[in-house]
């Protein structure tokens, strides 16, 4: 992928989307530079989009004004070679602030988390996605659905709103996302798996395309990989390339999904660039058995630092 000549967000949304950190000094405080290492290195591999203020990023461990530097930092520092996609939720005026920080900044497109709120009722979630929208003036819309309870009639709608162009999908249930690409085949949606690199493969086999990752923090060249794999359909190849970084997404999946950050955060302490502890209530630090499983799988792939 050329830098002078960017994928559209289009093309960019069907191949890896890579979910940033947030860097912290050492005063807890949001620390920018520290990620400028990780965009380079993401985007020489060949990473297609970057996302600010993704769970990976601990979006809900930030308040308000961090989570709109780190759209403009991420901004600044992609400087136009890739598309940015910013992170979007919380409560409504929050999430309508943070829209419209991100066209602000020059984001490209907004990735809308599904609110956690346990009274978000389907319509209320449209009525949530519009007003979003809106406070974007017209900046497109990806939905980041954690699970597909809504059902599939408020998926459908959500989809057919003018300013949606995509859907990551984090369920575990890719027949369903069959049944709701099915819905939308009339209109030109980016269907994207949700779930990593581990779940790109079933997801592909009923039709979405490209996958987010967090792994693209520590080892781009291997999320890339995986990806060129899968477009050519050789997934004996793919599967082969997941199954050796597997150990790195079953330690993210310890402490009920607390240390999905840590791991990644651990790591690139071990490679020599530090961005920082996790904030609670994510797990900190790695239990000494899961920090020497994570040396040793970095060790194989002659990732630590000096």
């Amino acid at each position: 992928m050329s830098n002078a000549n960017p994928l559209s967000l289009r093309q960019a949304l069907n191949g890896i989307s890579g979910i940033l950190v947030t860097p912290f000094d050492d005063r807890d405080r949001v620390d920018g530079p520290r990620l400028q290492p990780i965009v380079d290195r993401a985007i020489d591999a060949g990473v297609h989009a970057l996302v600010a203020n993704g769970n990976t990023g601990e979006f809900y461990g930030l308040t308000l004004a961090e989570a709109k530097i780190m759209a403009q930092v991420a901004a600044e520092q992609i400087a136009g070679r890739v598309p940015l996609l910013a992170g979007i939720g919380r409560s409504i005026h929050d999430a309508c602030s943070l829209a419209a920080n991100a066209r602000e900044v020059g984001a490209a497109a907004l990735m809308i988390h599904q609110p956690p709120d346990p009274f978000s009722a389907p319509r209320g979630f449209i009525d949530y996605v519009k007003k979003v929208g809106d406070a974007s003036d017209g900046l497109p819309l990806v939905l980041y659905l954690r699970n597909e309870s809504i059902g599939l009639e408020a998926i459908e709608q959500l989809c057919r709103l003018p300013q949606v162009v995509g859907v990551k999908w984090a369920s575990p249930t890719p027949m369903v996302l069959a049944e709701a690409i099915r819905r939308t085949a009339d209109i030109d949606l980016a269907w994207v798996g949700g779930l990593a690199e581990v779940w790109a493969p079933p997801f592909y086999a009923v039709g979405a395309r490209g996958f987010t990752s967090g792994l693209i923090n520590v080892f781009p060249t291997r999320s890339v990989a995986i990806y060129d794999a899968l477009e050519a359909s050789e997934y004996g190849r793919a599967r082969a390339l997941i199954n050796d970084m597997l150990p790195f997404e079953e330690l993210r999946a310890e402490e009920n999904n607390g240390t999905n950050v840590t791991v990644v955060k651990t790591a690139l302490q071990l490679m020599g660039q530090n961005c920082g502890p996790t904030r609670p209530p994510s797990a900190w630090p790695l239990t000494a058995r899961a920090n020497s499983k994570l040396q040793a799988l970095l060790g194989g792939w002659e990732l630590m630092g000096s």
